[in-house]
């Protein structure tokens, strides 16, 4: 296989400004997909807005009090409590207002990591960075598919934006200092989408202006905000539970809405929750629960509510016996440990692999305290815990410091982006992470690389 990215096309690159502050090891290929990867991959796009429909659908159910099925009665208001805790009032009254109680994002992205027994579904994000990068590195990679992404992304805006003319709608990137990294790809998505007639522009939460019932960049009124920050961070972002108003008065759209319930990890526990599995086979299709049962690593949520005598959690097991108190978990073994524990959402430590903590790569004093600190601080964040699914080695080669060609083994993760519009998903560019294979959490690293997938 000839290279398709030289060592001179690769240090170049480096130079562009959209990967100002990014190091990472190049690669002459990008990652190849198989026809089956594919089509899986396909079949995850169409699940991803059943599974987000689904959750909106869970939480009104469970805040309203109503039975989650059609023919039994079953109401589980817990359900509600949970996504709701630790967010303030306003938030929560946003996230049931009618204007958007149908409304998902514009862009999802799992991450996925493939294993010995197939892909692992560790995570959705709702509000994910990476877009304008995978789609430069198709350009430079020469993929034929280097516009594909920013077509696609411009039409997720567009349909967001029907209600004010679609294309002739005038949009704001806004990206919040906590994700400030990321301004120079979103600038250059919105300088690409000019090109295509787009009235958009990438700027800061402070730059924009309230006025009059109306919100504005300069002399033009703002019809659409493309969300990049956390709602997590609104303590930053000041003038956000007005920019609610606006969006409830029909004055404004902000894609992905601003619903807590789309950035907590906690949906991925509630999917394998016995309680719930009437309720998945009640409103997902047989394929739709086929694919997320193969996906979904079993997850739970650390609640530290007391339990009376002799009942236990709905959680992992020790010595083949079920538990009554998260902190039992400290006295697992190193095999037992093959867990994660990671905070759900709604906190500064929930994105960017801030807060995991794999068990069996951590000491058992720090395992145990990071249990003590998942239980003392709920629920700001609301911790889960997931089996840790091992990633599958591959061989890939890569660039060295000389510029030569080595073949590394590594473990990869995958972040295939599904574009929203017309009521169905498309797939349009997928990130390839390759980490060395000592690494057990798999992002973005010095001695990692990143590479788009070849189809």
């Amino acid at each position: 296989m000839s290279p398709v990215l030289t060592a001179q096309e690769a240090q170049d690159s480096e130079k562009n400004s959209l990967f100002a502050g990014k190091t990472w090891k190049w690669s002459p290929h990008p990652w190849e997909l198989s026809d089956p990867v594919q089509e899986w991959l396909d079949d995850l796009g169409k699940v991803a807005l059943s599974f987000y429909r689904a959750i909106d659908l869970l939480y009104r159910k469970s805040w309203k009090n109503d039975s989650i099925l059609r023919n039994r009665d079953l109401r589980v208001p817990w359900v509600a409590d949970y996504y709701d805790a630790g967010k303030p009032d306003w938030i929560i009254s946003h996230t049931r207002s009618e204007k958007i109680r149908s409304l998902v994002p514009a862009v999802f992205r799992p991450d996925l990591l493939p294993t010995m027994d197939g892909i692992a579904l560790t995570e959705w994000d709702s509000v994910p960075g990476g877009i304008g990068l995978t789609a430069k590195l198709e350009t430079i990679y020469q993929l034929n598919q280097g516009t594909s992404m920013v077509q696609s992304f411009g039409a997720s805006l567009v349909d967001a934006a029907q209600a004010f003319g679609g294309i002739k709608a005038n949009m704001v990137i806004v990206v919040s200092e906590e994700a400030e990294t990321y301004l120079p790809e979103m600038e250059w998505l919105a300088s690409e989408l000019q090109k295509g007639g787009f009235s958009i522009q990438a700027c800061k939460p402070e730059d924009l202006e309230l006025t009059g019932g109306k919100l504005s960049l300069g002399e033009k009124r703002v019809d659409l905000i493309y969300r990049f920050w956390e709602l997590f961070d609104h303590g930053n972002i000041p003038a956000m539970s007005q920019w609610m108003e606006l969006v409830e008065a029909g004055e404004l759209v902000v894609t992905p809405p601003m619903k807590h319930i789309q950035e907590e990890k906690l949906s991925l526990a509630l999917f394998h929750h016995h309680r719930l599995q009437d309720f998945w086979s009640e409103t997902l299709i047989p394929k739709e629960l086929e694919v997320l049962r193969s996906a979904i690593p079993r997850t739970w949520i650390v609640d530290p509510v007391p339990l009376p005598p002799g009942s236990y959690l709905d959680g992992p097991h020790l010595q083949g016996n079920p538990i009554s108190d998260w902190r039992d978990l400290s006295r697992a073994t190193k095999k037992e440990r093959m867990l994660v524990l990671k905070a759900s959402g709604f906190h500064e430590t929930a994105w960017g692999s801030r807060s995991v903590v794999i068990g069996d790569d951590v000491s058992v004093d720090q395992w145990t305290q990071a249990l003590e600190d998942a239980i003392s601080g709920y629920p700001s964040p609301l911790f889960v815990v997931q089996e840790f699914c091992k990633p599958r080695k591959f061989e890939h080669p890569v660039f060295d410091q000389d510029g030569n060609v080595k073949s590394e083994p590594g473990r990869v993760r995958l972040s295939p982006y599904f574009f929203h519009s017309g009521g169905t998903t498309s797939r349009r560019g997928t990130l390839a992470t390759f980490c060395p294979a000592d690494k057990k959490i798999i992002h973005g690293m010095k001695d990692g690389a990143l590479m788009p997938c070849d189809r």
